[in-house]
C-alpha cells in the first residue's frame, strides 16, 4: 500500500505530508515542548549547565542534519534516561528526612558515561549504513524497544512525583 494513498493508521507514515497541515503543526509543536522540556528539565535534575545542554543540542541536531544530508526531520537533545546514573554516581549520602544528598564535583564522571554512550551511538550508525535498516532493526524491534521504553519511564515516574510534591500545578 502506498503511504499517500492508506488510510491514517493502517500503515507507517513515511512522508508526514498525507496528515495535513494541522496536524503536522500539532505534532511540531509537540515535539517542539518535548524536547526543549527535556532538554532543559534534564539538565536542571542532574546539576548540569541549561545553557550547555542548549549549545550541545543545537550544535548535535545541526551535525545530524549536515551527515544525514537532511532526510531525517529529528532534534537532538537531552535524555532522561541518563538521570539515574547521574544521581547514583553523585549521590552521597542521605539527609535525616531521607532526601538524598548531592555531590555536583563527581558530575564528570557521570559525563564520561554519557560520553561512552555517545560512543555506542556512533558505533550504532556505523552498523546501520554498512548493514542497512533492516538487517539492523531485526534485532531491535518494537517488541524489544517498547519494553524498555516502558521501564525507563516506570523507574523514573518517583522522581518525576517527588520533583511535583511541593507544587502540584
Amino acid at each position: 500500500m502506498n503511504a499517500k494513498t492508506s488510510t491514517i493508521g493502517s500503515a507507517p507514515i513515511k512522508d508526514a505530508r498525507v496528515l495535513g497541515k494541522p496536524k503536522m503543526l500539532i505534532l511540531g509543536l509537540q515535539h517542539m515542548f518535548a524536547m526543549f522540556g527535556a532538554t532543559v528539565l534534564v539538565p536542571a535534575l542532574t546539576g548540569l549547565d541549561v545553557a550547555t545542554a542548549l549549545l550541545f543540542a543545537g550544535i548535535g541536531t545541526l551535525l545530524f542534519h549536515l551527515l544525514t544530508g537532511g532526510k531525517v526531520p529529528a532534534f537532538l537533545g537531552s535524555s532522561f534516561a541518563f538521570i539515574g546514573g547521574y544521581n547514583a554516581i553523585r549521590t552521597i549520602g542521605a539527609a535525616a528526612d531521607g532526601s538524598p544528598i548531592y555531590d555536583n564535583a563527581l558530575l564528570p564522571y557521570a559525563c564520561f558515561g554519557v560520553l561512552i554512550a555517545g560512543l555506542m551511538y556512533v558505533i550504532l550508525s556505523v552498523l546501520f549504513k554498512t548493514f542497512g535498516v533492516k538487517k539492523v532493526m531485526r534485532f531491535f524491534p518494537p517488541i524489544v524497544t517498547g519494553p524498555i521504553i516502558i521501564a525507563i519511564g516506570l523507574i523514573l515516574a518517583p522522581s518525576a512525583i517527588s520533583n511535583c510534591q511541593s507544587n502540584w500545578l
